[in-house]
C-alpha cells in the first residue's frame, strides 16, 4: 500500500482512510454530504496525490500522443489542456486523462491511480515506435483539487498569476505559497469550478498548509474521495472502472467528442465502424421515479423485467436529494424520458433516462 505524502495531516484532520487504487486514502471527513455541500457551494479542497504523472518529451513527443489518445492534441497550444482517452487494441479504454502541452517538445499525461502501471506499460509499448523521451514521475508529485465557487477568491493571493484571467481548461508555472514552478491549472473533478495545483512532495506540506490557512475566511473544508465520487456523478463525468473500462468503447460511453477521425490513432478503424454505423448500447444519465437507490452493477430492465443493461454509477444526490445514476442500455432505451427500470433487492424500481448533467 503506498502513501501519500500528507497522510499525517488527514489523519489528525480526523480523516477515515482506505485503501483505494493501491494508495491510503482520505475518504471522508465530517461526512459525504457535508462536504459535497461544501464543495458545491463554497470551497473544499481534496489531496488527489494517487494521479499518475508522466512527462512526453523530444521531437516526436506529439506523435507518439496523437498515436496512443483519442483527441486531436494538435490543437493544443502552449498553457493548454485537453480530455482525452488511451483507446486500446480490442475497442474498449485503457484509460481516460488530461493532456498538458507546456511546449512544442513537452507534454504532461495526467492519468487514474489505478491504472498508472498499466498506462506507463501501455506508453511504454508504443513508444518503440516513435521514440519520445519518456518517465514517469508519478511518485514526485502531490497534487491538491481546490474546488468550488469560492475557490478562486480563497487562494488568489497565494499565486503569482492573475488567476482571475484563466480560462477553463489552461494551466501556468507559477510561484505558489513561495514556491517556485509550481502547476497551477484550471481544470477539476467536480463541475464546481477551481483549480488544481501539482507541487514536489518535498513542498507539500507548505501548499497545503497554506490553502488551508487563506481559505479560513471561505470557510474552506478538506474533502474525501466519497464526496468527490458524488460531485462528478451530479456532473455525468465518467469514472474509470465503473462506467469506462477496457471493454466499453469510447463511442458507446458519449465520448465521441473526444474521439477524433481526422488522425491515425490506436484502433481507429473500429471505432469509426461504430461512429458510422451506432452501437448496441449507450452510457445514458437516469433518475429514479420510485424509491431506491441505484448501485453499481445493478440491473436494468424494461417494464416487463426483461434485462437492457446495468448500472454504472449510482447514489443519492446530495444537491438535488434524488437518485440518480449512469447505465448502459440497449440503444433503443438510450433517449431522454425513456422508461427503465433498475432491479433493487429483487424489485423493479422506475427511472427515465434523462439529459446529462443532473446538475
Amino acid at each position: 500500500m503506498k502513501k501519500i505524502a500528507l497522510e499525517d495531516k488527514h489523519l489528525a484532520l480526523g480523516a477515515k482512510m482506505v485503501p483505494f487504487a493501491g494508495f491510503n486514502m482520505p475518504v471522508q471527513y465530517l461526512g459525504v454530504t457535508a462536504e459535497h455541500l461544501a464543495v458545491r457551494n463554497g470551497v473544499g479542497i481534496f489531496d488527489v496525490s494517487h494521479m499518475g504523472e508522466f512527462a512526453i518529451m523530444g521531437e516526436t513527443a506529439l506523435d507518439l500522443i496523437q498515436y496512443i489518445t483519442s483527441n486531436d492534441a494538435s490543437k493544443l497550444k502552449d498553457g493548454g489542456v485537453q480530455y482525452s482517452c488511451f483507446p486500446n487494441e480490442n475497442g474498449g479504454i485503457v484509460d481516460d486523462l488530461l493532456v498538458y502541452r507546456f511546449a512544442e517538445n513537452k507534454y504532461m499525461l495526467v492519468v487514474n491511480a489505478g491504472n498508472i502501471d498499466k498506462d506507463w506499460e501501455h506508453v511504454v509499448k508504443h513508444n518503440e515506435q516513435f521514440g519520445a523521451t519518456i518517465s514517469n514521475k508519478s511518485d514526485s508529485y502531490s497534487l491538491f483539487a481546490v474546488q468550488g465557487p469560492k475557490a478562486l477568491e480563497s487562494i488568489k493571493n497565494l499565486c503569482a498569476l492573475n488567476l482571475d484571467a484563466m480560462s477553463y481548461y489552461t494551466f501556468q508555472l507559477s510561484t505558489f505559497a513561495g514556491v517556485e514552478n509550481v502547476i497551477v491549472s484550471a481544470t477539476g473533478y467536480t463541475g464546481a469550478g477551481g483549480f488544481e495545483i501539482y507541487v514536489p512532495n518535498e513542498n507539500a506540506a507548505v501548499v497545503w498548509d497554506a490553502i488551508m490557512q487563506e481559505g479560513v475566511p471561505y470557510d474552506i473544508q478538506p474533502i474525501g474521495l466519497a464526496a468527490r465520487d458524488t460531485l462528478r456523478l451530479e456532473k455525468g463525468y465518467c469514472l474509470y472502472g465503473n462506467d469506462i473500462n477496457d471493454e466499453t468503447s469510447p463511442i458507446e460511453a458519449g465520448l465521441s467528442w473526444i474521439t477524433k477521425f481526422n488522425k491515425v490513432f490506436v484502433n481507429r478503424e473500429q471505432l469509426d465502424q461504430q461512429k458510422q454505423n451506432g452501437v448496441a448500447k449507450k452510457l445514458v444519465g437516469f433518475k429514479l421515479i420510485d424509491r431506491g437507490i441505484p448501485r453499481k452493477d445493478y440491473k436494468v430492465c424494461d417494464a416487463t423485467g426483461k434485462e437492457i443493461g446495468n448500472v454504472t454509477s449510482g447514489t443519492m444526490s446530495p444537491s438535488l436529494k434524488e437518485a440518480i445514476g449512469l447505465a448502459y442500455v440497449k440503444t433503443e432505451f438510450s433517449k431522454p424520458f425513456s422508461e427503465i427500470c433498475v432491479e433493487i433487492r429483487g424489485k423493479l424500481v422506475k427511472a427515465h433516462v434523462v439529459s446529462l448533467p443532473f446538475v
